[in-house]
Formats: C-alpha cells, sequence, structure tokens
C-alpha cells in the first residue's frame, strides 16, 4: 500500500519539536519499512533533510498559507498520489479529503481555556489556536486513528472528545543517537565559546507560551540569587530579548539581566553540548503531554527538575526531581538540594542515563506502523 505521511515544516531550517518527532518517524521508517510505498509531502524551503528513495517518494509542494495548504493542497497531493492512508503529523488535517486518515495529537491544550488566547501568545500563535479549536473536533471524528505521545494525553483527548479511548493509541517519542555525553573537549570548547557559555549555568528552554512556566523559572532564579553566593546564570534558548525584559520588569528584579544569557537558535545537533555542560537542567512546565527535552537531558548526564504535574511523571519515571510548577520556591529549593548534595546529583545522573535508554525512535516507529497495519486490516 501507499501511504502518505504530512510533513509540512520539516524543510524549514528552524525546527521544532513536532518536527523533530516527524522527521525522526521518516527517517526510521526509511530503514524499517521495505514493503509499503510511502509519499511524505513537504513545503518547498531550503532545508532538504530527506531524500527519496526505493520506496519513499518525498513530494515538495508550493508555499501556501497553512490552512490553504493543509485544507487543499496536501488532499489533493495525497489524492493523486494514490494514497491508501493520510498520517497527518501535527495535530490538525484536512477535513474534506476520502482518504482513510491517521492524526497525531501531541497534545489538545490549544482546546484548553488557559492556552487560547494568553498575553503570552504571539499573534501567529494566537491564530494557530484558533485554526486548530476550529478544525481539531472535525478530524478527531473522521479521522480513523488518531496517535498520541502519552497515557495522560490519551486520556485528556478521549475525555475532552468523549470518544472511546480506543480509538487513540499512545505511542511514546525517543531520544535522538547523537544525545549523549559529550566528553570530547574540543567539541566542548567550540560549543562554550559560540554561545558564550559560563564554566556553570541552569539550562531551561524558555519560550513565550504560558505552559513553559518561563515566569516562575525567572522568580526562582531571583530568589536563588539572592540566597546563593555563588551567582550561577540561566541560559535560555531562541527567547526574544523585549518578552524577556517584560517579564524580568514584571519579576521587579533589574539585576536578572545580569544573570541571563540567550544562545538564539541552537539547531538540534548541538544540543547535547549545552546539556553535557550545564549544571541543571530546569522543565518546570505548567503542562506537557510528553516533555522529550527532560529525556535528552538526561541521556546526557544532567540532572533534571521537572514538575509533578500532566504527563511529566509519567514520562520522567524516578530520574528526575520534582516540584509544584506553581510554586517557584519549590524550584529554588531543588536548586539548592541538587548543588549541595552531590550523591543525590550522582544518584539522578545515574538512573537519567538508564531511563533514557528505554525511549527510542525504532519503538515509536514500529508503533506507528502497527497503526498501518490495523486500519488496512478493517479496511
Amino acid at each position: 500500500m501507499r501511504i502518505g505521511i504530512e510533513g509540512q515544516r520539516l524543510f524549514r531550517k528552524k525546527k521544532h519539536g513536532m518536527d523533530m518527532v516527524a522527521l525522526e518517524l521518516i527517517r526510521n521508517l526509511q530503514i524499517i519499512d521495505k514493503e509499503n510505498e510511502y509519499s511524505v509531502f513537504v513545503k518547498q524551503d531550503e532545508d532538504h533533510c530527506l531524500q527519496s528513495n526505493a520506496n519513499f517518494e518525498i513530494v515538495e509542494l508550493k508555499s501556501a498559507p497553512y490552512p490553504v495548504w493543509e485544507q487543499y493542497t496536501l488532499p489533493a497531493a495525497a489524492k493523486k498520489a494514490n494514497c491508501s492512508i493520510l498520517h497527518c503529523t501535527s495535530n490538525t488535517a484536512p477535513i474534506y479529503t476520502s482518504i482513510p486518515l491517521v492524526v497525531t495529537l501531541h497534545d489538545i491544550i490549544y482546546m484548553e481555556k488557559l492556552s487560547l488566547l494568553s498575553k503570552g501568545f504571539t499573534n501567529y500563535q494566537k491564530f494557530g489556536n484558533l485554526y486548530r479549536r476550529m478544525i481539531v473536533p472535525g478530524v478527531v471524528k473522521k479521522c480513523k486513528k488518531l496517535i498520541t505521545v502519552s497515557e495522560f494525553e490519551k486520556q485528556r483527548i478521549a475525555d475532552f472528545f468523549q470518544i472511546n479511548p480506543e480509538k487513540v493509541k499512545a505511542i511514546y517519542n525517543g531520544v535522538s543517537e547523537h544525545f549523549h555525553q559529550v566528553t570530547d573537549e574540543e567539541i566542548l570548547i567550540n560549543v562554550k565559546q559560540k554561545y558564550n557559555l559560563p564554566d556553570r549555568f541552569f539550562f531551561f528552554f524558555g519560550n513565550t507560551d504560558p505552559k513553559k512556566n518561563t515566569m516562575g523559572v525567572l522568580r526562582a532564579l531571583s530568589l536563588f540569587l539572592k540566597r546563593s553566593d555563588e551567582k550561577i546564570p540561566l541560559v535560555m534558548l531562541d527567547y526574544d530579548r523585549e518578552a524577556l525584559a517584560k517579564l524580568i520588569e514584571e519579576v521587579g528584579d533589574p539585576t536578572l539581566h545580569d544573570y541571563i544569557i540567550l544562545t538564539g537558535y541552537v539547531p538540534n545537533t548541538e544540543l547535547p553540548g549545552i546539556y553535557s555542560l550545564s549544571t541543571i537542567f530546569l522543565y518546570p512546565s505548567l503542562r506537557e503531554s510528553f516533555g522529550i527535552p527532560m529525556l535528552e537531558a538526561m541521556a546526557c548526564g544532567t540532572p533534571v527538575i521537572t514538575s509533578n504535574t500532566s504527563s511529566m511523571p509519567e514520562v520522567a519515571g524516578t530520574a528526575a526531581l520534582f516540584i509544584d510548577p506553581f510554586k517557584p520556591e519549590q524550584i529554588t529549593e531543588s536548586i539548592f538540594k541538587l548543588i549541595a548534595n552531590q550523591a543525590l546529583r550522582a544518584e539522578l545522573v545515574a538512573s537519567g542515563l538508564e531511563h533514557a535508554k528505554k525511549f527510542t525512535w525504532r519503538n515509536m516507529t514500529l508503533g506507528v506502523l502497527q497503526v498501518y497495519s490495523e486500519i488496512m486490516s478493517n479496511k
């Protein structure tokens, strides 16, 4: 059979979470599945990270606004390719298509009131949330199978849409093989110089999405700096300086400007070096459906502080320190605990290294293949 896979954003240079999951799925399918044929539909862009092979055709479709591309360009291309299944990988899908749909719902946070039009969102994010709220209920009814990334999110989806949980398959994400402890001094020095990293720092994937709890982390850092003799700074990824300045003003501690380093966008392949250099990885989100960065940090030998909410206890197991993300003082206390207690730190590093090994993209891909087979058998 011919399986269509939507990979709309895979050729863009700055890839994010859902893009990387789809990319790993396709790369592993190219290794594992030599029987089925595939058409992978991507929007034209500059990073040609996938190549066609004997049973995989990479189809570049002309650029268009996302709703137009997804609702019209994609289903027309899938029909032309004579696809037996169309797998949409990033939370939405075309409503009007006769091709059986598989849809990966990484989460339904955009359906929740907390996340709809928060002041922390950009206009682009607000439009995206509104679009999903309009499209996804119809997609959920129409599709043959939903894939999500944790048992927590599976139950959330089933409860919210009032559907049979058997329609939803929970398949864990994986950790890419390049995430491991970096010990090569030359690589570490290059990463350190390129991103202006200090000897010791806390690492945080902050962004403007309120669920990431950037405000909580800044409040926790402020508490830490006031109480600690060692002024360990915070390293953040691709964050807007003006947006950060507004948050710092809201925290009421202007000295934070001196203790925050913004790296700009970091390619996925260079993240292991930053993880390996970091003292602690902070992941105190208010809400997550999975949390790949926790596992990446563990695989790089970095102790993790994360939240006791949503999917994070399920994914992190016993390999992290858990806090209430709504209480910044708990983040601060856990930081002090990991700095002072070397035995605890070593225990978390060791358990994290072992725990991360349980999550592989191969296993994820085999789970997705099983979904494809079930649909064709039922058909």
